[in-house]
């Protein structure tokens, strides 16, 4: 059998890893990018001089003619799922018993006069990092629209340089419309306390050419202009599809695909950032671009295709990053908005820059997410209190289970507590060391 996978991403190399671990079926990868895939999170660090490019690969060279994985450097025009081919920008057509398309996806734009001028991109693609080096040298001014986690990296990047940065979001408070109002707050002042100009609810209305098709300035939805040579738009990203349009694959906002991720074409797959799922989990949503997720949909898909039928089924919904000096981890669910049926425990130290938020259900008292600021929790341990549906009492008595190398970081534990006790007028206490170590043992989390 040959399997052809479009794309080689975090979702496109886990597939092919996991085939080749299960069978010795002949695999070829096609990536327009590079040919060597590479880690898409640690492109920030190779324009801040942290890492050289080389760096970022997942592999190295001789992984791939050990595990005779093919890779193909070129861009796919056409599928034609009937001849089960696919056309290649060389002109080279490829056949295939089995496809998995993993195409990961785009930056988004909107519109807006001015787009598609040089020195205006967004930062998915290793050769958005070749542009941003490009345009660097001699920048007085970048401005990045968009007010997510694509956005302050990029905004970091250009600060690492001295160069300066305008934010434009169009939110009143930064990344509200996924972290509570407390957390928002507190990036909000992080971001200016590190000379970053913010610019909250303003809006991108054009981007203006110098006489080079360069471009010169932007044009806020309020009438301002703010010079700059650079504009990053970082307004999310949506599933790289394009190319299939004219495929009788089936299509949405994404690739649609079904539990075992197969598309409405016989033994055509699709896995990571461009597929949407008919029937997500309850409680999930249909499209997911998170690297974590895609890695899990290249081992089901992987064991499908070698025999072994196995749906798509997401763990705990977690994701972590870092909004510049501040580290980020959410494990569960924490709306933005508590339901009536949901209570929050929220504790922020006087600092300003370091939080946990604990959320649970007001009747049965179990715990429903983790929101860390400036804090980092051991995933198995909330991954278990979570699916366990552990009372917010016994966990706050064992909450030293979770804190993320205690020997090397101050513990804030007692004060979420102290806080509960007030609020419910309670006296809870924190379990003492040697009985949290009898409770690690019997988990099996102890190292």
């Amino acid at each position: 059998m040959h399997i052809v996978i479009i794309g080689n991403g975090v979702a496109g190399t886990n597939a092919a890893r996991q085939i080749r671990k299960l069978s010795d079926h002949e695999i070829t990868m096609i990536s327009e990018e590079t040919l060597q895939p590479f880690s898409r999170t640690a492109l920030m660090y190779v324009y801040m001089g942290h890492l050289k490019q080389e760096n970022t690969e997942l592999y190295e060279d001789w992984f791939w003619a050990k595990n005779r994985i093919q890779r193909v450097l070129a861009r796919v025009e056409n599928v034609q799922t009937d001849a089960k081919r696919v056309y290649l920008s060389n002109g080279t057509q490829i056949s295939y018993d089995a496809l998995i398309i993993a195409t990961g996806s785009k930056s988004n734009k909107f519109g807006w006069p001015g787009q598609d001028l040089k020195g205006v991109q967004g930062l998915y693609h290793l050769q958005d990092l070749e542009g941003m080096e490009r345009y660097s040298p001699g920048l007085q001014r970048a401005v990045v629209v968009g007010g997510g986690l694509i956005g302050i990296e990029m905004a970091e990047m250009f600060h690492s340089r001295h160069i300066p940065v305008t934010l434009l979001v169009r939110e009143d408070s930064f990344w509200n419309n996924v972290l509570p109002a407390e957390e928002s707050a507190m990036i909000n002042r992080h971001i200016r306390e590190h000379g970053f100009d913010l610019r909250l609810s303003s809006e991108l209305q054009e981007i203006l050419p110098d006489a080079n098709g360069r471009a010169a300035a932007v044009i806020t939805k309020s009438g301002e202009r703010i010079d700059c040579g650079f504009v990053g738009i970082t307004v999310g990203v949506s599933p790289n599809v394009d190319f299939l349009k004219n495929s009788s694959i089936e299509l949405d906002r994404g690739v649609l695909a079904d539990e075992f991720l197969e598309t409405s074409a016989k033994d055509v797959y699709a896995i990571g950032d461009c597929v949407q799922l008919r029937r997500p989990t309850a409680g999930r949503r249909p499209i997911e671009a998170i690297w974590y997720t895609g890695r899990m949909m290249g081992r089901a898909v992987a064991h499908t295709i070698c025999g072994t039928p196995t749906p798509y089924v997401p763990r705990l919904w977690f994701n972590s990053a870092k909004f510049l000096d501040i580290e980020y981890q959410v494990y569960g669910d924490i709306p933005t908005r508590l339901p009536d049926n949901i209570r929050s425990l929220y504790w922020e130290h006087p600092g300003g820059k370091k939080s946990v938020r604990i959320n649970y259900e007001t009747n049965l008292g179990h715990v429903t997410g983790f929101n860390l600021m400036g804090i980092r929790y051991r995933h198995e341990v909330c991954e278990r209190w979570l699916e366990h549906h552990t009372p917010i009492e016994e966990v706050l008595q064992q909450l030293s289970l979770a804190n993320f190398d205690p020997e090397f970081f101050d513990e804030y534990e007692s004060f979420l507590v102290q806080q509960y006790n007030q609020m419910n007028n309670k006296q809870l206490k924190l379990t003492s060391k040697r009985s949290l170590n009898k409770v690690l043992a019997f988990l099996n989390l102890a190292d």
